[in-house]
């Protein structure tokens, strides 16, 4: 793994000093979120899926991002109608806070999938004649569609945790995955209260909008990536963007 400096915290160092004396120091616990970034490839240059969260949203409001959220305790207990590809897995083991597993690893990519269909009505799955049940409201609706979670279409391409002395911080491992994977039509798109204003944008386009600093740094790794055969992209390896002592730090998670 390289470890090398990613620039500066925060420009508003007063906002995270004035945290830092109300807390006494102590940073908020991350916690386990997953984003899915959706790339179409019938246009000349790929697209993606993105939408703007909401003005009243805590955490990142008006900002455009990819389709995504925490981890809900449900991911861990739906079974999958395909499971994540080994090589994905191992990746999503490394330097995972707690105690790693693979349970906790196939609910992220599931969380991936859930949160997707929830602020985008996007099913990616695969058609089931066996069909579950859940108690959680969006799956339930999901499964409506006789359908189950294709974790294989999913690979893992970048993961980044909140900085610290944020009130909200997540761990959060981004997915990518064709659009060939989603059930029904792909423009079809319906933006939810967290989500609206859903489009499919170029790269180019979608680096003129008010984006995350992080949403930047996928941006450009996407970029990267998508130019580059299936094999290499299969080899490349995992940014890993984190904070310490107020610097942003970029890691690479290899196979």
């Amino acid at each position: 793994m390289s470890e090398q400096a990613a620039g500066p915290f925060d420009p508003k160092k007063s906002r995270e000093q004035e945290y830092r004396e109300a807390t006494q120091g102590k940073a908020v616990r991350p916690r386990d979120a997953a984003t899915l970034i959706i790339v179409r490839r019938d246009s000349a240059k790929p697209q993606v899926l993105m939408g703007q969260r909401h003005a009243n949203h805590k955490f990142m409001p008006n900002k455009f991002v990819f389709p995504g959220g925490r981890v809900d305790r449900a991911d861990s207990r739906i079974r999958p109608a395909e499971d994540l590809r080994d090589p994905v897995v191992r990746r999503l083991l490394v330097r995972m806070s707690g105690k790693p597993s693979e349970l906790r690893a196939r609910a992220l990519g599931m969380a991936a999938i859930r949160e997707t269909f929830e602020e985008t009505g996007l099913v990616i799955g695969k058609p089931t004649d066996t069909l579950q049940k859940s108690k959680h409201p969006d799956w339930a609706s999901y499964f409506a569609h006789g359908v189950g979670p294709a974790l294989g279409a999913l690979d893992f391409v970048a993961r980044a945790i909140t900085p610290p002395y944020r009130t909200r911080r997540f761990d959060t491992r981004f997915f990518i995955a064709d659009a060939e994977c989603i059930q029904g039509d792909p423009t079809k798109v319906q933006g939810s209260g967290e989500l609206q204003g859903l489009h499919w944008l170029s790269i180019d386009d979608a680096r003129s909008l008010d984006l995350p600093n992080i949403t930047r740094v996928i941006l450009d790794e996407l970029d990267e990536r998508l130019s580059l055969s299936r094999a290499a992209q299969s080899r490349r390896t995992v940014p890993f963007i984190y904070f310490r002592n107020g610097n942003a730090i970029r890691d690479a998670i290899g196979n």
